[in-house]
């Protein structure tokens, strides 16, 4: 749209268009100037009512202030009761923990000190009608006290997972794993009637019979101290466990290991054979402890496995 001003005092005609854009901009900077305005004019009125001392703009005021405060403090009372309910299913959580703790400890079999120091008794009754929400500073002591119980539950449990490692680690160095599992016990240990000699003769270990090449498993792990021939132990190993502890292997048809090497714990390290002083494929086993040897059923005894080479040689 055009509009053309015709005036005396101009000397000619001007032309003026008016756009849809500029119709818009005039518009918004109408509202925008009535806007400030009136809050011009609410900040004014205000402050000079504030300023007079009017007794009901001043209650209108402090009746606005306390309607925010008790909203404030009825949100804040609701956020410590949930997180009160969180603290109690996280108590609870901690007495279930210190429950499973000990029947961990239980089937392990270690016991640790002062395990139960720290137990809190369960609780439980009708609920009290003049109960009331906690307080920061009581909120914030139970969950102190709640964080301290997670540790010392977290160190007791790393006590226990500590010496069962431990336990586990020599139990692999005791030689409580039958060194033929497939076999049957000969002669046991002790006085005897020498097959060789017909004399009665002390023998210091353990006989299992089985076929020739049948595969000698490490009784428990340790280093090979000797691998060798023995005019009576024949082809001979010895395996020192730790602790002034030997296990001995003899009569073996071949040897799989030499000294120095590193065994586990149930590794074949031999063949059964009938090599030495024998009278056909057996593998002579012994314990020795400060080079005395003493029975190995007090270690085998406590392995899986030998009842049932005493069940074979009762058959």
């Amino acid at each position: 749209m055009q509009v053309i001003l015709v005036h005396p005092k101009l000397k000619r005609a001007h032309t003026l268009t008016i756009t849809r854009r500029k119709v818009l901009a005039v518009a918004l900077g109408s509202l925008v100037l009535v806007g400030i305005s009136t809050g011009l004019l609410s900040y004014v009125t205000v402050k000079t009512a504030i300023d007079s001392g009017l007794p009901f703009v001043a209650e209108r005021i402090k009746s606005v202030t306390a309607a925010a405060s008790v909203d404030k403090d009825r949100v804040a009372k609701a956020s410590i009761d949930a997180l009160a309910v969180k603290l109690g299913q996280m108590q609870a959580q901690l007495t279930r923990l210190d429950a499973l703790g000990d029947r961990v400890a239980g089937m392990t079999g270690v016991k640790i000190q002062d395990l139960n120091a720290a137990k809190v008794p369960g609780r439980g009754g009708l609920e009290d009608s003049a109960s009331r929400s906690l307080t920061i500073k009581e909120l914030e002591s139970a969950i102190t006290l709640a964080a301290a119980r997670i540790d010392q539950r977290t160190d007791h449990l790393q006590q226990v997972e500590s010496e069962w490692v431990s336990r586990s680690v020599r139990t692999k160095l005791l030689p409580n794993s039958m060194p033929l599992p497939d076999s049957f016990m000969g002669s046991a240990f002790g006085t005897r009637i020498d097959p060789i000699t017909g004399r009665a003769a002390r023998h210091e270990g353990i006989d299992f019979s089985a076929p020739t090449g049948s595969p000698i498993h490490s009784a428990a792990g340790g280093i090979v101290v000797a691998a060798e021939f023995h005019p009576s132990y024949g082809n001979m190993l010895d395996v020192d466990h730790g602790n002034n502890m030997v296990t001995r292997y003899a009569h073996a048809q071949r040897l799989l290991v030499k000294q120095g090497d590193i065994v586990k714990q149930g590794q074949i390290i031999a063949e059964v054979g009938s090599t030495g002083r024998s009278t056909g494929p057996h593998l002579h086993f012994e314990v020795r402890i400060d080079g005395e040897a003493i029975d190995p059923r007090r270690y085998l005894d406590s392995g899986l496995g030998f009842g049932q080479q005493v069940a074979k040689q009762g058959k």
